[in-house]
Order: C-alpha cells, then sequence, then structure tokens
C-alpha cells in the first residue's frame, strides 16, 4: 500500500498556506469595499465612476478588444482568480478533503443546500419580474476570504476542523458557482470562437498527458482559450477553471517537481492582496444618495439579505442536521451543533461572488437594479457576518486547549 503521509502533509502544509492568506486577505477585502463606499460618496464620486468607465483598448492586428476598465477587471483579472479556484479545486479533489469519498458527502451536500435555499427565498420574494429573476444566483455564493477573515478575528479558540469544513463547504460552493455562470449567464454563442475553444483545451490535455511540467505553455493556451471565450459568449472568467484543471499536480519522473502548487503559491499573494480587493473596489461603489432604509425593503435587494442571512443557514445548517441525523455523515468530533450553526450563519457572507454573479445578471442598461443588488449584497453579507461573529464568539470555548 503506497505512503501517503508525503502528500498527506503536503496537502495540510498548502492548506494552513491558503488559510493563512485567504483570512488577512479577508480583512483588506474589507477596507476596499469601505473605500469604495466612501469614494463612491463624496466630492470623489465623478472621479471614481470615471476610472473605471475609462475605455481600454487592446489591438493585434484583426483581434481588437475594447472594453471599460471595469469589464477588463471582471472578465480580465477575474479570470485569474477563477484560474486559482480551479487550482484549489484539482488539488482537493486529488490529494485533498475530496479526494476521500467518506469526507466529501457533508461538505458538498451543505453547498448544495446553502445554494439552493438562498436561491428559492429569492425566487419567492422575486417571482413574476422577469428582470429581476436573473439575479436569482446571486445569493448562493459564499465568499471564502470575507468569511475566514471573519473566523481568524476569533484566534485560536477555532478549532481546525471547523476552518477546514468551512473551507471545504466554500470551495464546493464555488464549483457550484461555476456551474450556475456557465448555464445562466452565457450569451448568444459564436461557432467560430466555440472551435477555437475546442482546440485550445485539446491542446492543454494534450500537453498534460504528454507530461509537460513547464507552466509557459499552459499559460501561452490559457491566454488563447481566454480570448476565444471572451468572443464566443460563454463568460471568459471559465478559461480560468479550465486551464487550472489542466496544469499537472505533479511531475511523473519527479515526484518534487509540482507545478500546480508552484502556481498556486506565486498567485495568491497577487490575488489576496491585489486582485480581488481592486474588484471589491470597483464593484462595491453603491451611491447612497436616494436611498433609504425602506430601498432594502424592495423585492431585489430584500431577496439577496434574505437569502444570504437566511437561506445560507438554512439550507447549511438543515442539510447538515439531516445528513448527520440518517447517519450519512459525521459531524467532526471538535466541532459542536452550535459551532456548525455559528458557521452557517458565516456562509451568508456572499460579497465577492455575489457582487460578480450580479454584475453577469443586471446589465447597464438596468441601473437600478445595479444599485439595488449592491444593497442587498453589502448589507446581507454585512449582517451575516457580525450575527455569525457574535454567535461564534459566544459558542467557542475561551481557553481552546
Amino acid at each position: 500500500m503506497p505512503d501517503l503521509t508525503a502528500p498527506v502533509q503536503r496537502a495540510r502544509q498548502a492548506l494552513l498556506e491558503f488559510l493563512r492568506l485567504e483570512s488577512a486577505g479577508g480583512i483588506v477585502l474589507v477596507l476596499a469595499a469601505v473605500l469604495a463606499l466612501i469614494a463612491a460618496n463624496s466630492p470623489l464620486a465623478a472621479s471614481y465612476h470615471a476610472l473605471f468607465d475609462l475605455p481600454v483598448q487592446l489591438r493585434v492586428g484583426a483581434l481588437d478588444l475594447h472594453k471599460p476598465l471595469l469589464l477588463w477587471i471582471n472578465d480580465g483579472l477575474m479570470a485569474i482568480f477563477f484560474l486559482l479556484v480551479g487550482l484549489e479545486l484539482k488539488r482537493e479533489i486529488l490529494e485533498g478533503q475530496f479526494a476521500d469519498r467518506r469526507q466529501i458527502t457533508l461538505p458538498v451536500a451543505c453547498a448544495l443546500g446553502g445554494m439552493l435555499v438562498p436561491m428559492a427565498v429569492y425566487a419567492l420574494i422575486n417571482h413574476g419580474d422577469a428582470g429581476a429573476m436573473r439575479g436569482v444566483a446571486i445569493p448562493a455564493a459564499t465568499d471564502i476570504a470575507f468569511a475566514l477573515g471573519v473566523l481568524s478575528l476569533l484566534g485560536s479558540r477555532v478549532p481546525v476542523a471547523l476552518k477546514l469544513l468551512l473551507t471545504a463547504i466554500a470551495v464546493a460552493d464555488d464549483l457550484g458557482a461555476i456551474l450556475i455562470i456557465a448555464i445562466f449567464y452565457t450569451e448568444q454563442l459564436s461557432l467560430a470562437a466555440l472551435a477555437i475553444v475546442g482546440l485550445a483545451l485539446f491542446a492543454l490535455v494534450a500537453i498534460n498527458r504528454r507530461g509537460v511540467t513547464r507552466l509557459a505553455p499552459y499559460l501561452l493556451i490559457g491566454a488563447v482559450l481566454w480570448v476565444a471565450l471572451l468572443k464566443s459568449g460563454v463568460h471568459a472568467t471559465l478559461a480560468g477553471v479550465a486551464l487550472g484543471m489542466t496544469i499537472p499536480l505533479a511531475s511523473a519522473r519527479d515526484a518534487a517537481v509540482r507545478p500546480l502548487e508552484t502556481l498556486e503559491h506565486a498567485l495568491h499573494p497577487w490575488i489576496a492582496y491585489g486582485i480581488l480587493p481592486l474588484f471589491a473596489f470597483a464593484n462595491a461603489g453603491v451611491p447612497l444618495a436616494g436611498l433609504s432604509l425602506g430601498s432594502l425593503a424592495e423585492p431585489v435587494p430584500l431577496g439577496i439579505a434574505l437569502g444570504l442571512v437566511v437561506g445560507k443557514q438554512v439550507g447549511i445548517f438543515g442539510t447538515a442536521v439531516a445528513l448527520i441525523g440518517l447517519g450519512l455523515a459525521k459531524r467532526p468530533a471538535e466541532v459542536s451543533w452550535s459551532m456548525l450553526y455559528g458557521m452557517s450563519i458565516l456562509c451568508g457572507i456572499g460579497f465577492t461572488m455575489s457582487l460578480f454573479i450580479g454584475s453577469l445578471a443586471f446589465e447597464a442598461g438596468q441601473a437600478d437594479l445595479l444599485v439595488l443588488n449592491r444593497v442587498g449584497i453589502l448589507s446581507g453579507s454585512l449582517l451575516a457576518a457580525v450575527l455569525g461573529y457574535a454567535w461564534l464568539w459566544k459558542s467557542l470555548p475561551s481557553d481552546p486547549s
């Protein structure tokens, strides 16, 4: 029987590094969102909006890409974030928590419940309005950086098993969000561009099967894949996921050569401290003029906020209770029911992924819904963060020993 000690140790070390970076990155993420709100509601508002409306053009021969800066961030830089998601998913499937089928049931089922119930809450409130129903997936997401950032504020009182469970649920949730984007937010398709997408994917799989471990060929083909997807009508950020899933975990000839981990570690600080905060700063700037507490009672923000705060905890905790009660899964030994419930509340922090899905759901011509959906995301995520922190602060032991 093969010795799994080394892979398990590597996976644990990678996860600890991930948790450290994501926790600190979550705090930076919050600061970026606060700065965006200040900028959008100050004398700098005109400059703030003009900055992200700035046209940026890239032209190589007949290839002409021109978008406002906001879309370069949302379609381009966020593809790098999704590349990291793809790398993490592959590592978790091959060596991490999802490698053991006995450990995968609880987080995957909880993630599914934590997506379906918030979507049902939103749909219940917004049914009959076709425009608003485009946002049904907005409260389905969990922001792992923000959630781990809040969890880190509780220090060593938080058992590692609770962090691992939250991470596993959020990773499975990311996979669900990827599927939602691919299925529900695909525009009119270009067959010519899709043919290039197919060729690029074939090339990525081919060099993987040939044992190529240098990252440069993968990244070059990945850039072609991103452009092709951008022109195809399928959202371009999915190129990052596809690229991440084709990068080899380790070399067949030299176990010390691990391209996936090399790229994952290289990307983490740039994404945690650069790309995600920039995305938050570009997308969280909600002009509050003309808004009131009554605005939160409008169907779109109400559906999002209730989906995040109520739907998430009901979906995740309810699924966990059902599975554990039926004997289909086990509750981690270090995690009490009260801790599990507090973690379920924290999963209602949607923020980054919710903002991203909201930007896909509502077009620029729906300016009112663009603003209202951000109001719902920010208020719901903030409330989930405060409630989750308060519940866990009371539930966690004062002395971890």
